[in-house]
């Protein structure tokens, strides 16, 4: 994602969020009921009320052992532990003659039922108005469900085929999954894993159809008509999948399909399936940077390969009562930042130039954080689960394994063709982990897969590489590697309206000074760091609070209404400046034939002959 609502950013710069992953579907993957031979768990969905957001539901357990436990996920889709037991209003179980059963509470998301060995309907109600494609969300408009935010499942049965039916449905709405349909309201899985990796969306949405390359492609788009525009989204999706399948050469599905949604608060994100994806734009941030969509739109179709199949062992199985650490985000969420950024060069989105002025921003923002050499790669991988924690977001705190990742993407496609005299590439490596690993439903071991997988590419030892700048914290040399296309970083110096604090909106949170600048008129004026910005110049601070921000110049009066502990106030102060730098990528003087071709090559997703010259 790009910088926008904290709610649909994993943080600022960040370009995709992505973030949240779902199980690998392995070997079970196109199973009918008859041939697993288990008897499904049944679940039926009432949307009877929308307008209170609240959402029915019933689990039908079939007879089995007499004593068994229920668990609702404590997270889902991002890397928090959201504990969605916070919205569950009662819970109840009965046997088949309606006669109440023991459940008793064994934490805050997990139940224990007991006489069920002739089987158990259990009852309840929970709360659904979380917006976004992280969230469930029944409202007048629609009805989006990440199912594991609303279903529980039986701990002993996680495996069994699952059913899910919605009643009471709005008159006019129909619904749109990848899930099998065995009727018009009901759905199908093998398991609970496969259930909850295909979200539900009910509306009147519009569909757009298309074939490409034998795959089917579906566009669905619940949003208000103004606010987008079917006849630019098909012919831009047409060109990320053609792209992005090419550049695998793979395609692992038969249908995919794209969900959109253009919310009018600020800000995009996108969450990925194994076989489809779930996007939220707004129109305001498609106005501002047309490629908004489509930088989404690649990065969350890559992860069908990268994340969904191409997947660190460290994610499985995935664990929904407590945190699943990795410590490869850099590469599952990083690398294909940097695909998605070569995706829509070579789909023909973007050129050349802008494709490396944004390469540079990415490289400015991530080197404007001082964490850069504290942090590395891995443990900001590690620490994901810190990022609804306004303080985690602090420059000096933290880095993202987005654009870090990215940055290191790039690098490393770099060093791969100089080793390689150009025969090798990033394309040759996510090849070789999709053979190695996503084909023969292996995951790879984190940071020494990759490693593994780029020494076996490029015959070369590249132990140093993620040693330094992975699991390290060394400055990385751009200009090494960026002299063998010809490019080389250059610093500039800007002077920039400095507000004299830090400020920062994580997800749901308000925006919350994390630091205020020793001697600035902010600090001068009483700000203090912890405090919440309510209002900005007597608008209220929302999503778009760090837009506001830099529409402000050097010696603008800024006012600010603040809310701490001790009450609310007001502080007026001018806004001052700073030395900012910045990064350029620029050609060398005198670029060689080779180097000319090296970045042809590099910019086009190409190897090169196997004689090529030296750059």
């Amino acid at each position: 994602m790009r910088t926008g609502t904290a709610r649909l950013s994993r943080q600022p710069g960040a370009r995709f969020h992505l973030v949240g992953l779902v199980l690998f579907i392995g070997a079970l993957a196109g199973s009918s009921f008859a041939q697993i031979g288990q008897t499904a768990i049944s679940y039926t969905v009432s949307l009877a009320q929308p307008g209170d957001h609240l959402v029915h539901v019933t689990m039908a357990l079939p007879p089995g052992p007499g004593e068994r436990q229920l668990q609702l996920p404590v997270w889902n889709a991002l890397y928090q532990v959201r504990d969605f037991s916070q919205y569950l209003d009662w819970v109840r179980a009965e046997d088949a003659a309606g006669k109440p059963l023991p459940l008793r509470e064994l934490d805050k998301s997990r139940w224990q039922l007991d006489g069920a060995e002739h089987g158990a309907s259990i009852s309840y109600e929970i709360l659904a108005n979380d917006p976004g494609p992280y969230g469930a969300q029944l409202n007048a408009q629609h009805a989006f469900f990440n199912l594991a935010e609303i279903l529980m499942y039986p701990v002993d049965a996680r495996s069994f085929p699952m059913r899910v039916r919605f009643v009471d449905v709005p008159s006019g709405w129909r619904a749109a999954t990848v899930l099998a349909s065995p009727a018009p309201d009901e759905f199908s899985a093998e398991n609970y894993d496969r259930l909850v990796d295909s979200p539900v969306e009910w509306g009147t949405f519009q569909e757009e159809d298309f074939d490409q390359g034998s795959g089917h492609y579906r566009i669905v788009v619940d949003a208000a008509p103004g606010d987008y525009d079917m006849q630019k989204i098909v012919p831009m999706v047409r060109k990320v999948v053609a792209a992005e399948t090419a550049w695998m050469n793979d395609r692992p599905f038969q249908t995919y399909m794209f969900l959109y949604h253009f919310p009018r608060a600020e800000g995009q994100g996108g969450m990925e399936h194994s076989y489809c994806t779930a996007i939220d734009v707004s129109p305001q941030a498609v106005a501002n940077d047309p490629l908004t969509l489509d930088d989404v739109t690649a990065h969350e179709f890559f992860h069908l390969w990268n994340v969904k199949r191409i997947r660190p062992q460290s994610l499985e199985p995935v664990d929904y009562t407590k945190e699943n650490y990795t410590r490869a985000l850099w590469f599952s969420e990083g690398f294909t930042n940097t695909v998605a950024g070569y995706t829509l060069l070579q789909a023909g989105l973007t050129d050349e130039k802008a494709y490396l002025a944004k390469l540079a921003s990415t490289i400015t923002r991530l080197e404007q954080r001082p964490a850069f050499l504290t942090q590395s790669a891995e443990d900001s991988s590690l620490d994901a689960w810190l990022e609804k924690y306004p303080a985690y977001w602090a420059p000096r705190r933290s880095i993202s394994y987005y654009s870090k990742g990215e940055v290191l993407g790039v690098m490393l496609d770099l060093e791969l063709r100089q080793a390689s005299h150009g025969t090798a590439s990033l394309r040759d490596l996510f090849h070789w982990m999709n053979d190695n690993y996503a084909r023969k439903g292996l995951f790879f071991p984190g940071t020494e897969g990759v490693r593994r997988a780029a020494e076996a590419v490029g015959h070369t030892d590249l132990g140093w590489f993620f040693q330094k700048y992975v699991a390290g914290t060394d400055q990385i040399p751009w200009n090494d590697f960026f002299r063998t296309v010809g490019l080389q970083l250059v610093q500039q110096t800007h002077a920039l309206p400095d507000m004299g604090f830090q400020a920062t909106r994580s997800f749901d949170s308000a925006a919350t000074v994390m630091a205020v600048s020793p001697g600035s008129d902010a600090e001068r004026a009483g700000l203090r760091a912890g405090e919440v910005i309510e209002k900005i110049n007597g608008k209220t601070a929302e999503a778009d609070f760090q837009q506001r921000f830099l529409e402000l110049q050097v010696g603008d009066t800024l006012r600010l209404k603040v809310r701490s502990e001790s009450g609310e106030r007001e502080l007026e102060f001018k806004v001052g400046h700073r030395d900012m730098v910045e990064f350029e990528l620029k050609d060398l003087e005198n670029i060689t034939p080779a180097q000319q071709a090296r970045r042809a090559a590099w910019l086009s997703g190409q190897d090169q002959p196997a004689n090529e010259a030296q750059p």
